[in-house]
């Protein structure tokens, strides 16, 4: 049979090219970007990235110095990153580069294993390590499609994370700010330090006119001309303060000339003593980096009508720390500001990050020294200004107002991390946001329920006092699955249900919110039956899940039970409870005795 191209050969399987590409555009989304790109967004992700590297550049360096390393490095890892996330990225207009909430960690990873006398080549070498290994845990977590883990921080934790990181970074910016350093580690002693400082006459006065003038421009700017890029601004009316007032005369520190180029791609050397500390800073950093990523993904998708992909982000995120990993960067993340200022300049491709990589390029190589002239006090104001956007006193005063239990918890992570540090406050706000979690499990609300007239249905008797109630029925409320840490919680509760005088001749348990039964509470749910039995007290359930019940009939409980004691909604129940006794509803009062509401809710 002739084939269609007109000659009788063997041609190959039809499909086979647009196959590879379409999983290579599926491996890298911007292939497809590129693939249906429209010449009318061409003008405005070219204006946006001119904008965008105007915040990119002193951003990247101030950011980089926060988190102890050469400044130049913080522009090295901003190149990389914008151009693999360009490639990988799902998201249109997400900005990555060097983060003001990773820059302490980092620090707190790196500058320890550094040597003593302060060995930048090493710190910058164990830098780009701690990039590969978090775009290691990046890759492997979206091959194992972990995007979940995010939510192992929940809001009120993490609101007291950035509180206690946002306060460590205006404490250890306070004394660039003013023209000196001190040698303190730790929120107390850097705090004690730059008192210290203060009384024995080191503030430089010029450098605290630089520092603190530039920090209120930056916030008056963003609060009263929010479309001016006030972070622009400030830099160039320091460089050009430099030479007016000769601040390098009076003190100030500058910047200087950065080095020419871009560095080759190296792999950084590490010693094996390195790793076990490396990789525990890798793991915190990853999770706050998803953390932050996941949520302005969401914000900005919300808005562009795009939807949030977890996984692939993972996988991107990755691969923009291992290529800044390779060329002498650090670990990076996603920036809510730098992409808010992406979407005002009119961006509408990662092309705006690619141009913004290119002109630092260009910068780089044509005009090293274009910010030699920069204060140091002014990227000092860069880093407090951005710190003090990490917090959220707003959000911590609403915790106080609508729950007191996770304001505390908030409390608690800000606490562990301006009392322990950096990486061991991630490590107590997971384990807080987890141990709130298996709280809320292990003593989970508990009511009883009565027939509310003109109201359809059972309700909370704590809500509704008035409620009516039958003579000798208790029907009990357990808003949780039963395992193994609440399952004697549970028993507790119904044993002191009974007590009243007289005794309830019937326990229903509303058994919609259990959810799962584990072998732990099928064992105590059979020792509570058979002591109820021996008081003559009937314990039966109304509205138990299928899958619930089939794990009952697996532990042979729904046998030993007896059919009769489960009934499929509270209204059956007590039809039959009100057929074998004549039990009339009565008007509010504890017919079992004191308690019978479950005792008092928790303020929780």
């Amino acid at each position: 049979m002739t084939g269609a191209d007109g000659g009788g050969g063997r041609r190959p399987p039809a499909g086979r090219g647009s196959r590879a590409l379409a999983k290579a555009r599926g491996a890298a989304p911007g292939l497809r970007t590129l693939s249906g790109y429209r010449r009318q967004w061409l003008v405005k992700d070219v204006v946006a990235g001119v904008v965008l590297t105007t915040l990119l550049v002193p951003q990247g360096m101030a950011y980089a110095e926060l988190a102890g390393l050469p400044a130049i490095n913080g522009l090295y890892t901003s190149v990389l990153c914008l151009l693999a996330y360009a490639l990988f990225g799902p998201s249109r207009i997400l900005v990555l580069g060097p983060d003001s909430s990773l820059g302490p960690m980092i620090a707190a990873t790196v500058l320890p294993l550094a040597a003593a006398g302060g060995d930048s080549g090493r710190a910058v070498a164990l830098a780009s390590v701690l990039a590969l290994l978090v775009g290691a845990v990046m890759v492997l977590a979206s091959v194992a499609k972990l995007g979940f883990i995010a939510d192992l921080i929940s809001k009120p934790t993490m609101i007291g994370y950035m509180n206690g990181l946002a306060l460590t970074i205006l404490i250890g910016q306070l004394p660039k700010l003013c023209g000196f350093s001190t040698d303190a580690d730790g929120l107390l002693g850097e705090t004690s330090g730059f008192v210290r400082g203060l009384a024995d006459g080191k503030a430089v006065p010029a450098a605290v006119a630089v520092g603190v003038g530039g920090v209120v421009l930056i916030l008056v700017l963003q609060r009263w001309l929010p479309k001016v890029p006030a972070v622009l601004v400030m830099v160039l009316l320091a460089m050009a303060a430099t030479p007016l007032f000769g601040l390098a005369a009076r003190g100030v520190g500058l910047v200087g000339t950065l080095p020419t180029g871009f560095p080759p791609l190296t792999v950084p050397h590490l010693a094996w003593d390195d790793l076990a500390p490396l990789c525990a800073g890798a793991v915190g950093i990853a999770l706050v980096s998803l953390a932050d990523t996941i949520s302005n993904a969401s914000a900005f998708a919300a808005r562009t009508g795009q939807e949030v992909q977890g996984n692939q982000e993972m996988r991107a995120i990755g691969a923009a720390n291992l290529a800044a990993g390779l060329f002498q960067g650090f670990p990076v993340s996603t920036s809510g500001s730098r992409t808010a200022v992406a979407e005002r300049a009119g961006a509408r491709t990662q092309l705006t990050g690619v141009v913004g990589a290119v002109l630092i390029v260009v910068m780089l190589v044509l005009f090293p020294g274009l910010f030699r002239s920069l204060p140091q006090p002014a990227l000092a104001a860069v880093v407090i200004t951005a710190a003090l956007s990490l917090a959220d006193l707003t959000g911590t005063a609403r915790l106080w107002q609508r729950r007191k239990t996770e304001f505390l918890l908030s409390v608690a992570a800000f606490l562990g991390v301006a009392l322990l540090g950096v990486l061991p406050g991630i490590a107590v706000a997971v384990g807080l946001s987890i141990l709130n979690v298996f709280r809320r499990a292990w003593w989970p609300y508990n009511t009883v329920l009565g027939r509310v007239p003109g109201l359809e249905g059972y309700h909370d008797v704590r809500s509704y006092p008035e409620a009516e109630r039958l003579p000798g029925l208790v029907i009990h409320r357990f808003d949780a699955p039963l395992f193994f840490a609440n399952a004697k919680a549970f028993r507790d509760e119904v044993l002191r249900l009974t007590h009243g005088e007289p005794p309830p001749r019937w326990v229903l348990v509303a058994a919609e919110p259990v959810t799962d039964v584990d072998t732990t509470a099928a064992d105590v749910l059979e020792e509570l039956c058979k002591g109820l039995e021996a008081r003559h007290i009937r314990l039966v359930f109304a509205e138990l899940k299928d899958p619930v019940l089939a794990q009952l009939r697996r532990y042979g409980l729904a046998h030993s039970f007896g059919g009769d004691r489960f009934f499929p909604t509270v209204e059956s129940a007590v039809a039959a409870f009100r057929a074998g006794t004549d039990a009339v509803w009565t008007a509010a009062g504890p017919p079992c005795g004191p308690g019978t509401d479950g005792g008092p809710p928790r303020a929780d």
